[in-house]
């Protein structure tokens, strides 16, 4: 039975606030100029979405809660901490519109109205559509409003390989859950998208499907200028894998190639263009993209953040933040990323139960 709370659910945060993942962070690898720290203790934080005031909500899949973390005093490091809701079915989706939030559960998409003036007495929220299918495998959703007004909302093979009308796709629907319509197809899970803020675009990432060996299909960064598009999945992997069992029927010819080529298993999901000026001339303009980490590779890869520059082929990602993953031990696993005001880059990372802030310390003299 699912629950909202409405009544404040406030966690203080203790003294030496983030200082349990010290350890964590003297591993971990940035360029030259750039530092990591501690924003914000969320457990399980999954997808971000930031709000006009600056708080930043978080979405859980394998918990239950939509949380809101804020940094008040502007030191880098949330003080604020809010519970706003729980009893959900995998909220791993949040999106921010006009003052409300929205909020994709498996099957359903919430709206929190006015929330940010509604912190210390959350309103229960108004479901927008139950109109998504319950299957749990691939089941939680990334949303996020496009430029076009649109909430976007992914629906997941709800497999590793099969051929399912109605799943595998993009769909978008009107901030009222009206006219939903299916974008692009062929997508077997994505879980992070944006659009480019220099001329509309949609990119996304997809993960690969699993059990074709350990180097096989690589996970796909995409790019739809349009609605219409087919990305291949389940005829076709990663541009050039015809796939063993439904590769007869379709040709890899027939379907929109990846720009770039992730690396296979690394579970590719959250991606946000660059749109700050913390950081150095390169990087803007430019994507980050959050790589889970692999479940099923004999040798792990993946847990890091990559950096990739727009190209209509052959875009090439290179690693940005790494040090999560020592040898086959593994310290945490990047989820999602957030451009702040500020330009700094957010990083959640559910299995630690923490939010990162990367900064660059020369951003005076790189916005001169």
């Amino acid at each position: 039975m699912r629950r909202i709370i409405g009544f404040l659910f406030l966690l203080l945060l203790p003294p030496g606030y983030g200082s349990v993942f010290a350890a964590n962070l003297d591993g971990l690898q940035l360029p030259p100029g750039f530092r990591v720290d501690v924003f914000a203790e969320v457990p399980n934080a999954r997808s971000m979405a930031l709000s006009d005031t600056g708080v930043v909500y978080v979405g859980n899949r394998s918990g239950d809660k939509v949380w809101a973390v804020a940094d008040r005093d502007g030191d880098g490091r949330a003080d604020m901490r809010h519970v706003i809701a729980e009893g959900l079915t995998s909220p791993n989706g949040v999106a921010w519109r006009d003052g409300d939030l929205y909020v994709a559960e498996i099957s359903r998409i919430l709206r929190f109205a006015d929330i940010d003036k509604q912190l210390e007495n959350p309103p229960p929220p108004a479901v927008v559509t139950d109109d998504y299918p319950d299957d749990g495998h691939h089941g939680w959703k990334f949303i996020a409003f496009g430029p076009d007004g649109k909430l976007y909302v992914s629906i997941g093979a709800p497999c590793n390989i099969c051929n399912e009308d109605g799943y595998a796709v993009i769909t978008r629907i009107n901030p009222d859950g009206t006219d939903k319509e299916i974008f692009a197809r062929g997508i077997r899970n994505t879980v992070g998208f944006d659009w480019d803020p220099a001329n509309g675009d949609l990119w996304f990432t997809d993960n690969g499907r699993d059990w074709l060996g350990d180097n096989q299909p690589d996970d796909e960064l995409n790019h739809a200028p349009q609605s219409g598009r087919h990305f291949g999945y389940p005829y076709c992997h990663a541009g050039t894998i015809s796939d063993p069992e439904f590769g007869a029927e379709h040709g890899c010819n027939d379907y929109v190639a990846p720009v770039a080529l992730l690396g296979p298993h690394v579970a590719a999901l959250g991606m946000r263009f660059y749109t700050g000026n913390m950081f150095p001339e390169k990087y803007r303009g430019g994507m980050f993209i959050a790589q889970h980490g692999s479940w099923n590779r004999s040798a792990k890869t993946g847990y890091r953040v990559v950096f990739v520059h727009p190209a209509e082929r052959g875009a090439k990602a290179e690693v940005f933040a790494s040090g999560w993953l020592q040898g086959e031990s593994v310290t945490g696993r990047p989820v999602d990323v957030l451009v702040m005001p500020d330009g700094a880059l957010l990083v959640s990372d559910d299995s630690a139960g923490v939010i990162y802030r990367i900064s660059y310390k020369d951003a005076v003299a790189s916005t001169q």
